[in-house]
């Protein structure tokens, strides 16, 4: 199978459980691009919160962020971007807090949250690298909203959630979990299955000449969607069988594993 870009998943995947790329993962990716093929980063991070790729990856191809709710160049200048609808927002908004969930919104480049100390924000800080903004109501952000997200710890109420919002929310939303404790909602076409289309054609690659790796319930769009889909080790039984391959975890260097066994034929970078 010819592979002309890699397209990769950032929690869990691009970087470990520390949120850093490692040295084997930047030497990787490098010989990536030695050998001609394209790589590209795609997440639930917005945009901003992946800033801190672009120089250890010398990334040249669009950051994809929100699920593909934004497509940008790497000055963070926008390419495409997809908003929710307010009304569709609004529902969202409704359904997370009538079930006691922490509401987040991201909208115009701002992280809004209600609670500075909540569950998960100081986590979600370290790995974007830049706070959010505490706010009584969400107010004028809900009219370009680029994604409303659920956070909790009760991890059975979020994986029933997630079934239940997206019936809630009909054909006006996309929602999967980016994690068992963040339930993502975004446009309709702000989801990963998606986005890898876009970024094929951005890139010039023929989709079935994509590879795809990840570790969340939200890349298994991706996976239905590329030539080839190869799973973390990290991630749940059920994303690893939707996936054509799987390799070691993101703390064992899992990505760059992938890469030299099977992008560069079995030579470690």
């Amino acid at each position: 199978m010819k592979i002309s870009a890699l397209i990769s998943d950032v929690d869990g995947t691009l970087v470990d459980s520390a949120k850093e790329v490692t040295d084997r993962t930047r030497h990787a990716v490098a010989e990536l691009g030695r050998r001609g093929i394209a790589f590209a980063a795609i997440s639930g991070r917005p945009p901003e919160g992946m800033a801190m790729l672009i120089e250890p990856l010398k990334l040249s191809t669009p950051i994809t962020g929100f699920n593909g709710g934004v497509f940008a160049r790497t000055d963070l200048s926008v390419i495409e971007e997809r908003l929710l609808a307010v009304a569709t927002t609004h529902l969202a908004i409704d359904f997370f807090e009538r079930r006691g969930i922490d509401v987040w919104v991201f909208a115009a480049g701002n992280w809004l949250v209600r609670d500075g100390k909540g569950a998960h924000v100081d986590r979600e800080e370290r790995a974007v690298r830049f706070g959010p903004k505490v706010v009584k109501e969400f107010g004028a952000a809900l009219e370009a909203a680029h994604k409303v997200v659920g956070v909790s710890d009760d991890l059975e109420l979020m994986a029933r959630c997630e079934t239940e919002i997206q019936a809630t929310l009909g054909p006006g939303a996309s929602a999967s979990r980016s994690q068992p404790y963040y339930l993502d909602v975004t446009h309709p076409r702000a989801n990963k299955g998606a986005a890898v289309h876009v970024l094929a054609k951005l890139m010039q690659v023929p989709l079935g000449e994509v590879a795809v790796i990840g570790d969340g319930n939200n890349d298994i769009g991706m996976f239905e969607q590329s030539g080839l889909s190869i799973a973390m080790g990290n991630a749940s039984d059920v994303v690893k069988s939707k996936a054509k391959l799987v390799t070691a975890s993101n703390d064992e260097d899992g990505l760059a594993q992938a890469i030299e066994r099977y992008l560069l034929g079995g030579a470690k970078a």
